[in-house]
């Protein structure tokens, strides 16, 4: 490391450590000081690698034994599925706010399908897999300083479910300023927008510090399965964990066929004789647009990760992650150019032994990150079977309609004040709605459908409307009499 960059790490660390003297509050000095090991990790890396590119010439297509397809897999049997059970736990990452869909609070929160949330779901689906196996997988929840208040409140409500719920905080990291590199925060409380959850890949060093790793090895826990609170396909799959078992695999990173829809979605490569995250924050400009092509990489991360816990904690020990691809994340906040320092959970794959991708049907990557999202997932595409979501067999198409809703539809409020009811879409390829439209009860859209209501018109598409591959452009006002 030159000297200059040594010079910067020195006030870097000096002007994060005065923090600790801006409050009286213990427990948050405790927390903060507690972070501050990994904070530091985190900086020292990124000035140490920031100018390090990836060699775009070892990059490599996963051979064909380091991504498994799912129909190789077999069936568990059932009785294996109690014993797997005892060994398993489920980790949701619980980090995020509801803010991009116009709600406060926890995104886990919000309600997706039949008045229920995802957390709701969620604890369904452990609550059917423990009565179905009589075991006790414990559901974990990673909080971030956004969401623990709020989650402890909420799980009050599961205390009588067959659940054990456990939970636990990530880190807290200060923003950086871009131009002189030194923490944005002036004092440690007041202030969260000048602080930040540095990303999933936190769960490695946040299971270790929060004590949960250790506890869930001296309970005889083997693996953990890791996906986000919002991806309502990721369900505990005993094929994908017999897998495992059988062959010795310490890691698995699920992965499913890309569409126009996932283009900029992380892909797993093989580089330097190792299995690799490949993000697109980390590919060079003049790469663009090949990292997006399809047909060179033909899967995507979908963020359902399957981790030996006992590898994990020799990983941990060997500091091995302290060299883990870092993204750095530029922002705005009050007119200052800033950046935050990031890590993937999915960048940890080339630290363990035998790692693997399975590709997987479409139907384990079902996230929920907008309304779009929100519309299909409420649609008769699907139904509800013990909290976990099923494909509509009626559905000719293996695939799942693209759909783009308007920025008036954007917040879930406005969302649901648009739609007196969900259409029928079992026959829908693509759906594109843009400026103040409606939709009235019971209508059925199929093929390709676009409805454009242009600035100062509006469309209000009829109760029981048949849509098949239309263009709607202009006005349409259905007036209440």
């Amino acid at each position: 490391m030159s000297s200059d960059t040594s010079a910067t790490e020195a006030a870097f660390m000096q002007k994060l450590s005065a923090l600790a003297d801006t409050t009286s509050n213990k427990e948050e000095v405790e927390k903060f000081r507690a972070d501050t090991p990994g904070i530091g990790k985190f900086y020292s890396s990124f000035l140490r690698n920031r100018k390090r590119v990836i060699d775009w010439s070892k990059i490599h297509r996963p051979p064909q034994d380091m991504v498994v397809p799912y129909a190789d897999l077999g069936a568990c049997p059932e009785d294996l599925k109690k014993k797997l059970s005892e060994k398993l736990v489920v980790l949701k990452l619980n980090g995020g706010l509801g803010t991009t869909m116009g709600c406060t609070g926890p995104k886990s929160v919000i309600e997706v399908r039949n008045d229920l949330t995802f957390l709701d779901l969620t604890v369904q689906q452990i609550q059917h897999m423990n009565s179905s196996n009589g075991a006790n997988v414990p559901l974990v929840l990673m909080n971030s300083f956004n969401t623990h208040r709020d989650t402890g409140k909420i799980i009050q409500k599961y205390k009588h479910a067959n659940v054990r719920i456990e939970t636990f905080n990530q880190s807290r990291f200060p923003r950086i300023l871009k131009d002189t590199l030194m923490p944005v925060p002036e004092t440690l409380l007041g202030n969260d927008a000048d602080w930040y959850p540095p990303g999933h890949g936190d769960v490695f060093y946040a299971l270790l510090a929060s004590g949960y790793l250790k506890k869930f090895l001296d309970e005889g826990r083997e693996y953990v399965f890791v996906s986000n609170v919002d991806n309502l396909g990721a369900t505990v799959d005993f094929n994908i964990l017999r897998f495992m078992e059988e062959k010795g695999v310490e890691y698995i990173m699920e992965v499913t066929d890309k569409t126009r829809a996932d283009v900029k979605g992380g892909t797993l490569i093989e580089y330097e004789g190792k299995a690799k995250l490949l993000e697109i924050a980390q590919v060079p400009s003049a790469h663009v647009e090949e990292f997006k092509s399809i047909k060179k990489f033909k899967i995507f991360n979908t963020n359902n990760l399957w981790i030996n816990l006992k590898a994990m904690q020799r990983i941990l020990q060997q500091n091995l992650l302290d060299d883990i691809d870092i993204i750095v994340n530029p922002k705005v906040q009050d007119g200052k150019a800033i950046i935050q320092l990031e890590i993937a959970a999915g960048a940890a794959i080339q630290y363990f032994n035998n790692a693997k991708g399975v590709n997987v049907p479409r139907s384990r990557f079902l996230p929920v990150k907008s309304t779009s999202d929100l519309f299909i997932i409420q649609s008769n595409m699907y139904s509800l079977v013990n909290g976990a979501l099923v494909v509509n067999p009626a559905r000719v198409f293996p695939s799942v309609p693209l759909v783009k809703l308007g920025d008036t539809f954007k917040k879930v409020s406005d969302y649901m004040a648009r739609l007196k009811g969900i259409p029928d879409v079992l026959e829908l390829d693509q759906l594109t709605v843009s400026g103040d439209v409606t939709f009235g009860p019971n209508m059925q859209l199929k093929g390709t459908v676009i409805i454009v209501a242009n600035h100062g018109s509006r469309i209000d598409v009829p109760e029981g409307a048949v849509l098949e591959n239309k263009v709607v452009s202009g006005n349409l006002r259905i007036l209440e009499h």
